[in-house]
């Protein structure tokens, strides 16, 4: 029905007649001419409507917004200063010979280019809203990566292969969601969180290489960067060593960036170990544009009198300082605010000193309420420490070491971004390696696996399994970008000796682990491969290259952050029948009233 696309003609076809379809994105009366602005995926042509041509110009009069048209005209340049420098189609305009309204449209609920609007009225009218222009480059581009990690492994020799959407229930971090057997009564298949262990079972099979760009689920809490259904770039591999499988990742995300943004970043990417981030930055997917860094001081303050200090650092938590260069000139409204906001992050308070004089590390030089119970020494070390000048400002966080690396590196990142501690790079990937095989948990005192129980241990780590779990550490690495974690994955463990003295240190006796994950330690009896492999974000990934908030604004129909689907007002109830064939029976909730002063 068209010869182009609106954002594809230029003054290379000026002369020429074309014919293009769209939506009417704006239309202006000028006194007798009309212009009417012609919207497709790719961008907008300006059509100019002559009453010279009764007819068409009798339909042109009657076009309102959305009305769906084709369009037969001759491409000619715009008079000169009218030309529009930010449309591909700028310098030229067709002027319209024939017009035809394809489809007519009501009002829509909002106009394309109204700013403001809220999510809620977005989701709502999902439809209007993907027919935005930066909705549109959103998905446009969200296509063109998926397309560059496609070509990229591809030439790479790996095959794409689906695995079950459909399958067992295995614990892996986050609740399941579950869906009930007809065929059989009171049992559930799971969806699920990832495809980890079949992509395992194809290493044993012998595919070598393995990738799918595929939908995961997990029932959790939500925020801006998670959704109960998202995509990875799911990727295993055969017979390379870790090393091996993060110079060929780094090698993709390098390809993808410049295929999809034209970006060249770094090479080699840095690396530092998962005991350094958080040492230094307070997390394991640190923006290292931001220049600030935390300063460690638990050894210093052991034993001061300010107990908030002292009581940490002497019972196995953290001490630490933020160092602020000039930022004596916060007021003290602006400290309160990130006092504030480090609560979010479980802190109970932010205690902070002001370097008026770092030659004076007293209270003449100093200014804090918590100053005069510091002695002199420990106030020598924490300035000498951080680095502190005259003029800076020094936070503290000083509880239980999650807490402390929790808040004050949100608090490093939200100060680094809001007055202005940042290096001025776009783009700053750092693989994070070397983490932890294993994490305790307090509430059910036993150890577990801060990946999944079939990461393999460093070499050498394995004695550690079971005379000291909390150093033994993982083959495990995860690439961060900006501040966001793009992937992460892990060497696996191919030995079954391996895996038994991994499952004793998780406290999963043999019949747990036949329940659980039978399927697959049945298989590693069968020849398994040295493998290993990780998955990317595909969402996350998108949402930082668009510069997007959330990645609801790179998903073509997501879920609000309480797992609704407003376009299709889901989930929602079913009926009593299809509830019967599943063999479920809904629990009523049964209120009971009670009047005060009688019975």
């Amino acid at each position: 029905m068209r010869t182009h696309y609106c954002g594809e003609v230029n003054a290379s076809h000026v002369d020429q007649i074309v014919t293009l379809c769209g939506w009417n994105h704006r239309r202006r009366d000028h006194g007798g001419v009309i212009f009417i602005d012609l919207r497709d995926r790719e961008g907008l042509a300006q059509v100019v409507c002559d009453p010279d041509r009764p007819e068409m110009f009798r339909i042109a009069e009657d076009v309102r917004n959305e009305y769906v048209l084709k369009v037969t005209g001759k491409v000619r340049r715009r008079p000169a200063g009218t030309e529009n420098p930010n449309l591909a189609s700028g310098e030229i305009e067709i002027l319209c010979h024939e017009l035809e309204v394809l489809n007519a449209a009501v009002t829509p609920p909002f106009q394309l280019d109204e700013d403001n609007l809220s999510e809620n009225v977005r989701l709502t009218h999902r439809v209007i809203d993907l027919r935005r222009p930066q909705m549109q480059k959103n998905l446009m581009l969200r296509y063109k990566v998926a397309m560059a990690f496609r070509r990229f492994l591809d030439e790479k020799g790996f095959i794409d292969i689906e695995t079950p959407m459909l399958t067992k229930s295995t614990p892996e971090g986050a609740r399941d969601y579950l869906v009930p057997s007809r065929v059989h009564p009171g049992q559930f298949f799971a969806l699920p969180q990832s495809p980890q262990l079949f992509k395992q079972l194809l290493m044993v099979a012998g595919y070598d290489r393995y990738y799918q760009i595929t939908k995961c689920f997990r029932d959790e809490d939500l925020r801006a960067d998670r959704q109960p259904e998202f995509t990875q770039v799911d990727i295993e591999t055969s017979f390379l060593t870790e090393e091996q499988i993060t110079a060929l990742m780094e090698e993709m995300i390098r390809s993808v960036f410049k295929t999809a943004l034209a970006v060249e970043l770094p090479n080699p990417f840095p690396r530092m170990t998962y005991a350094e981030a958080m040492g230094r930055y307070g997390s394991d997917k640190p923006d290292l544009r931001v220049t600030l860094e935390l300063t460690e001081v638990t050894d210093t303050v052991a034993d001061v009198a300010f107990k908030v200090f002292s009581g940490p650092a002497t019972s196995g938590g953290r001490v630490a300082a933020l160092r602020v260069p000039g930022g004596a000139s916060l007021t003290r409204g602006e400290i309160d605010g990130y006092t504030e906001f480090v609560k979010i992050y479980g802190a109970r308070g932010l205690a902070y000193i002001k370097v008026n004089d770092a030659a004076k590390p007293n209270e003449e030089g100093l200014q804090s309420p918590i100053v005069k119970n510091l002695h002199e020494t420990a106030l020598k070390t924490i300035i000498e420490r951080t680095g502190a000048q005259s003029g800076d400002l020094i936070f503290f966080g000083a509880d239980k070491t999650k807490i402390v690396n929790d808040a004050l590196g949100a608090l490093r990142t939200k100060l680094g971004h809001e007055k202005g501690y940042v290096n001025g790079e776009a783009w700053e990937p750092l693989w994070v390696v070397d983490f932890p095989m294993f994490e305790y948990d307090e509430e059910n005192k036993r150890w577990s696996a801060c990946h999944h129980p079939f990461t393999s241990p460093k070499d050498g780590h394995e004695a550690l399994m079971a005379t000291d779990p909390g150093s033994c550490l993982a083959k495990a690495y995860d690439l961060a970008l900006n501040g966001w974690e793009m992937g992460g994955g892990s060497v696996r463990i191919h030995r079954a000796d391996v895996q038994e003295k991994v499952f004793q240190a998780l406290g999963i006796g043999p019949e747990e682990q036949q329940s659980k994950f039978g399927f697959l330690l049945d298989a590693l009896k069968y020849g398994a491969p040295p493998h290993g492999g990780l998955a990317f974000g595909l969402d996350r990934i998108v949402t930082m290259m668009a510069g997007a908030e959330s990645i609801r604004d790179v998903i073509a129909f997501p879920k609000t952050q309480r797992a609704q689907c407003l376009l299709t007002d889901a989930p929602s109830d079913v009926d009593e029948k299809q509830l019967r064939e599943l063999h479920i029976r809904l629990r009523q909730k049964v209120e009971t009233q009670v009047e005060v002063g009688k019975g």
